[in-house]
């Protein structure tokens, strides 16, 4: 039995029985054991997908009678072996974690026994989605996944209302998506003759345009949505926020992941790829998230949607990599194209270390304070100095700045599109500079977003009593944020040893993979730009080692030397934490930019003194950015169902006659259909 084999094997038992001892096994010992199975699940998918990523092949194997008769076909190639090795890395430092992090919930939320039992199988639903070998496999697992992460989106519903109206956003638009991946793969199997992946591949040459076209449509709306692309995300910024932050790290670094994963499986592999509009298509819905969820991002003063609207961001960074391979395969040019789905694959691995630990990071201080308003937090950095600096460092690589793991792979993906200017096409002349243009805009903007994040979440003063007496994170989380941050330092000092995968998994969906990713006259090697990056993390790690050697025996003097005395202030007295920037104040500058895009929703209610109208006793300012899309596209479809349900109470009077006569009609309708079609 190969390496592969026995690792999914292996996931597979300790996954059930991690939902077995999280069902039925009290308490800590409860948590203790359903987390270890988690980490355990997520040491073995990684570890198949590593295996063929290292070079050790494809393999594929068939359990027929495991599924009523469609039976489980599985096969791992180097590119499910990509996102198997993610996935799995991020469950097994996301279950240590949350082994802290569920110990001190009482019996509620994440330590209840639904949630623990479910934290197994969604770990082992991330890991075997890319094994998918068939139809009907990929989607059992799939629905496998939406509905564990349902379930784990609701672990807190009976502590806050809000909970319960994320998870029915969050069911509705994943079944919607779910009714979309069913009907192309059903169109798609229907015109193969056959649901394996394999037929697909055989098959897909010889379907029309048409056919080709509408699989690829339905299909692509169903992984956009999972992605969280925009105009597809308005699940995303309410569930991830609700969620118990360990599956919000999940979900953020790993299940959106499997969107990406369907897009380049289907576009480029079952359907090998596709005219110009395709990948046109992905590239406009990239563009589009990557701005309009960096811009919601900055209004946000709610940490964990913050952080959720970043994902929404860089998804559509992959996206536009993503729909710049397909455009410049559809050209011919597929080096190229190799460079440019080279550079979003790698950003799917760069985004899914330092966005788990962000949220992570982010849990510690929920968890520490009880609250998410960066307004009301503040001087958590003297507090809680190690989540502090994790948060830091992740920071670092979500705004793409060297020496942050996300700098390579956003610096891959502008290479590309730049060179992709010498692509001939009116269509490569006009989008490609609006898409270099769009990815330094959002790059901007993240710099603005995160500074803003850290700069007023951790620095200036406390601005409540719960962040001034916030505490630092139990050693369970400090070491599962410090596994996600060893990940974040080896993917930004040696992004080299990732340069034979990402080849093999380029050259798993057709595209040319000789050892080197390169493209319109330009070559890169991971493995140069890390011997280029080396001598910047040398200088970086000796000021580092200086000014702590210099510094720390200074401040320690200083601590010593340390007396209360009162100083002159000028008469103005010592500054309060309501002098400080809070969120909102910082975003102010960036409202006003974008005001025609965000649509800000301000109120002043001025509320005089009773005895005369004209003195005042209270001013209540109120602010809210909502999402424009949410409120221009899904309200008006939401108002128009509400109508549409009362006016169907109508067809319900209670007559039994009525209803006979329904069914009849039905009946008389569905027979005409069937004689029409034969």
């Amino acid at each position: 039995m190969s390496t592969v084999a026995v690792a999914l094997v292996a996931a597979t038992g300790v996954g059930g029985a991690g939902a077995l001892a999280g069902a039925v096994l009290p308490g800590r010992a409860r948590v203790l054991v359903a987390g270890a199975c988690t980490v355990g699940v997520g040491v073995a998918g990684g570890a198949a997908g590593v295996a063929v990523l290292g070079g050790g092949g494809a393999w594929s194997a068939r359990v027929p009678g495991l599924l009523p008769l469609a039976g489980v076909d599985v096969a791992v190639d180097a590119l499910a072996g990509l996102f198997m090795a993610v996935a799995g890395a991020v469950a097994a430092a996301v279950a240590i974690y949350g082994i802290g992090y569920a110990s001190g919930h009482g019996g509620h939320g994440l330590s209840s026994r639904t949630a623990q039992a479910l934290l197994p199988l969604f770990a082992l639903s991330l890991v075997l989605v890319p094994a998918a070998a068939s139809v009907s496999t990929f989607l059992v697992l799939w629905e496998l996944m939406a509905l564990a992460s349902l379930l784990l989106v609701l672990a807190e519903h009976r502590e806050r209302s809000l909970v319960r109206s994320a998870g029915v956003w969050y069911a509705v638009m994943t079944h919607l998506g779910l009714v979309l991946l069913l009907a192309g793969f059903a169109l798609f199997a229907a015109h193969a003759g056959g649901e394996s992946f394999a037929t697909l591949r055989t098959a897909a040459d010889g379907m029309s345009a048409t056919v080709r076209g509408l699989v690829f449509v339905l299909t692509v709306a169903a992984f956009a949505s999972k992605a969280g692309a925009v105009p597809l995300h308005a699940w995303l910024p309410r569930a991830h926020p609700e969620a118990p932050s360990p599956v919000s790290a999940l979900m953020s670094a790993a299940m959106v992941n499997l969107g990406v994963y369907g897009l380049v499986r289907v576009g480029f592999d079952l359907l090998g790829g596709g005219p110009a509009w395709w990948w046109l298509t992905i590239l406009a819905l990239g563009g589009l998230s990557a701005v309009y969820g960096i811009l919601q991002a900055a209004m946000a003063s709610d940490l964990k949607r913050l952080l959720a609207y970043s994902t929404s961001e860089n998804m559509g960074l992959v996206l536009v990599g993503v729909g710049a391979a397909g455009l410049f395969a559809s050209y011919g040019n597929e080096p190229l194209a190799a460079l440019a789905l080279a550079a979003a694959l790698l950003h799917v691995v760069n985004h899914a270390a330092f966005k788990a630990l962000l949220f992570c990071a982010a849990g510690s201080v929920v968890r520490a304070t009880g609250l998410r308003d960066l307004d009301a937090l503040g001087g958590l950095r003297a507090r809680m100095p190690v989540t502090a600096g994790l948060f830091a460092l992740a920071a670092l690589g979500a705004v793409a700045l060297p020496p942050g793991n996300g700098f390579v792979s956003e610096w891959l993906l502008l290479q590309s599109l730049i060179h992709g200017l010498e692509v001939p096409g009116v269509a490569t002349a006009v989008v490609l500079p609006l898409a270099v243009a769009l990815i330094a805009l959002s790059a901007g903007i993240a710099a603005a977003v995160f500074v803003k994040a850290l700069g007023v979440g951790f620095f200036a003063r406390p601005r409540s009593e719960q962040a001034a007496g916030a505490r630092e994170s139990p050693r369970w989380m400090l070491a599962g944020m410090g596994l996600l941050a060893a990940l974040c330092a080896g993917l930004a000092l040696v992004p080299g040893v990732l340069g034979s995968g990402l080849d093999r998994a380029v050259g798993a969906v057709g595209l040319p993979g000789s050892g080197a990713v390169s493209g319109g006259g330009l070559t890169v090697r991971l493995d140069e730009i890390s011997a280029q990056l080396s001598p910047l993390w040398i200088v970086a790690a000796l000021t580092a080692a200086l000014m702590l050697a210099v510094g720390v025996p200074r401040l320690y003097q200083r601590r010593r030397r340390r007396r209360d005395a009162r100083l002159w202030d000028c008469g103005g007295g010592a500054p309060t934490p309501r002098m400080a920037y809070t969120a909102t104040s910082f975003a102010e500058p960036l409202q006003r930019v974008f005001d025609d895009v965000i649509a800000p929703e301000q109120d002043v209610n001025v509320t005089p003194v009773r005895e005369s109208a004209y003195l005042v006793e209270r001013v209540r300012f109120q602010r809210r950015v909502p999402d424009r899309i949410e409120h221009r596209l899904y309200e008006p479809v939401l108002r128009a169902l509400a109508r549409a349900g009362q006016a169907a109470r109508r067809l319900a009077s209670g007559s039994v006659h009525l209803y006979l006569g329904y069914g009849f009609f039905g009946l008389v309708a569905l027979l005409l259909v069937l004689a029409v079609g034969w």
